[in-house]
């Protein structure tokens, strides 16, 4: 299905890339520039609320007071819902330092669920990932208590994060692979939820509605696909070149609505005017909202069907 009726809500900075509404329908995203924004429900006003002083994406509510920031740059953040400095929760796990922290979802009894996506490029070099295929993302959980855990590692460059409204599984996207991952948390089993995606995922939610959103971002690019069984050194070359001559994202976007046990139950693709680079998607009370990488502006749906 096509998109409909698409509203911009302007915002005052660069790639509000990921969204997250709360219970008055206030707006929060995060700009490149590094600042927190909040939108009043009409989008008419717009507060900063906090400057994590890196590159703000993910973003989950925390509790009742605390908005939970996934920074590129700086970790893993916390910063109080009226506004003030930013908390770090987290820079590293199991070692190693985070190089990409970037989605993440949170479970009823404060367990963190999120995304570290490389081990060897961080956001400035993110095109050079799915040209590699490293396979180096993580999928880790922070429990209440400070402790990190792994849940999956070997990701293709792991990126949006969401829970199954019982919180019986984790879903990871899998950007490089045009796929959605998840973790059983019974188990530990881990399997495949959306495989064959015709474009790639990106930041995922679980909506009001019960469903797991997906954005994608951009059709497949065949010249990646090409780019990526070439030798490593010409691998290389082309990552050297200028971003306008590499593979390039195309224009049209998409998000599926998909229940827990994999039904696909909305589907929209097409070009969005003034709106590109789809990569984060919220649905609350029935309408959709949606971040991009590129532009400078929040996207909001009518009451969708």
């Amino acid at each position: 299905m096509q998109f409909g009726e698409v509203t911009l809500y302007p915002v005052n900075g660069h790639g509000p890339e990921d969204v997250v509404v709360d219970a008055e329908g206030r707006v929060y995203t995060g700009v490149d520039d590094g600042r927190i924004l909040r939108l009043s429900p009409d989008g008419q006003r717009i507060d900063v609320i906090a400057d994590t002083g890196g590159r703000p994406l993910g973003l989950e509510l925390y509790g009742d007071d605390e908005l939970l920031i996934c920074d590129a740059r700086a970790g893993l953040l916390v910063v109080p819902l009226p506004g003030g400095s930013p908390s770090v929760l987290a820079t590293s796990a199991l070692g190693l330092d985070f190089v990409f922290c970037n989605n993440a979802a949170v479970a009823a009894d404060g367990t963190i669920y999120f995304t570290d996506s490389s081990r060897r490029f961080g956001i400035a070099n993110w095109r050079d990932d799915l040209i590699e295929q490293t396979a180096g993302g993580r999928l880790l959980r922070r429990t209440p208590d400070g402790s990190i855990d792994l849940l999956l590692d070997g990701l293709q460059f792991a990126n949006g994060v969401a829970l199954a409204p019982d919180e019986s599984f984790v879903a990871v996207a899998e950007t490089g692979a045009c796929r959605v991952s998840r973790v059983w948390l019974d188990d530990g089993r881990s399997d495949v939820f959306v495989d064959g995606l015709g474009g790639f995922p990106d930041n995922i939610a679980t909506g009001t509605d019960g469903l797991i959103w997906i954005t994608q971002a951009s059709p497949r690019v065949a010249a990646l696909d090409v780019a990526r069984r070439l030798p490593a050194f010409v691998r290389a070359g082309i990552r050297r070149l200028p971003t306008s001559l590499q593979p390039r994202p195309g224009r049209e976007v998409g998000v599926l609505g998909v229940a827990p046990d994999g039904r696909v139950v909305h589907s929209y693709r097409g070009e969005i005017p003034g709106f590109r680079m789809l990569v984060g998607v919220r649905e609350w009370r029935g309408r959709l909202y949606f971040g991009s990488l590129e532009e400078s502006a929040i996207a909001v749906t009518p009451t969708i069907g």
